[in-house]
């Protein structure tokens, strides 16, 4: 029950990525594409941006559900997902902010905190929860942390 409760952890916190965004990033390839563009001052760049969100979104995630360099995973998944929020999700940028009617603006700053706090489940992964967890990641950063075995493993 352990290990079925543990993946299923996981798996929320990657379920945004894969398959979601990243089956979003294939099918509509090209509003993808247009929406990078609107940062990247080339239509080619703005390309590479979006194959490498889905790169990062497919292989991290994995990284994440597997267990495998899970510490590394979840944390390029975090950074990714800070990233995006302060190049995609800036509601200071909106001029309509408004903390009652419609607002743009309100909408994606739900949108920004909810990607920093997913970003926050990422880093509990890389981090642990104690000090002790802290430095052993810095001990091993590529290191995993067997999140499916049932017997006590060292951090």
């Amino acid at each position: 029950m352990e290990i079925v409760i543990a993946f299923l952890i996981r798996l929320i916190l990657v379920l945004l990525f894969l398959p979601f965004s990243a089956a979003d990033k294939i099918v509509n390839f090209s509003g993808a594409v247009s929406q990078a563009s609107e940062l990247a001052p080339s239509r080619g760049l703005a390309k590479l941006l979006i194959f490498t969100g889905l790169t990062v979104e497919i292989v991290m995630s994995l990284g994440v559900l597997t267990g495998f360099f899970d510490k590394a995973a979840a944390l390029i998944l975090a950074l990714y997902c800070m990233a995006t929020a302060v190049l995609w999700k800036r509601f200071w940028a909106t001029g309509d902010f408004a903390f009652t009617g419609p607002s743009r603006g309100r909408e994606l700053m739900w949108d920004f905190w909810k990607n920093f706090a997913l970003a926050g489940g990422f880093l509990l992964i890389t981090f642990g929860t104690t000090a002790r967890t802290v430095d052993a990641f810095f001990a091993d950063p590529l290191g995993s942390t067997h999140p499916y075995s049932i017997t006590e493993t060292a951090p």
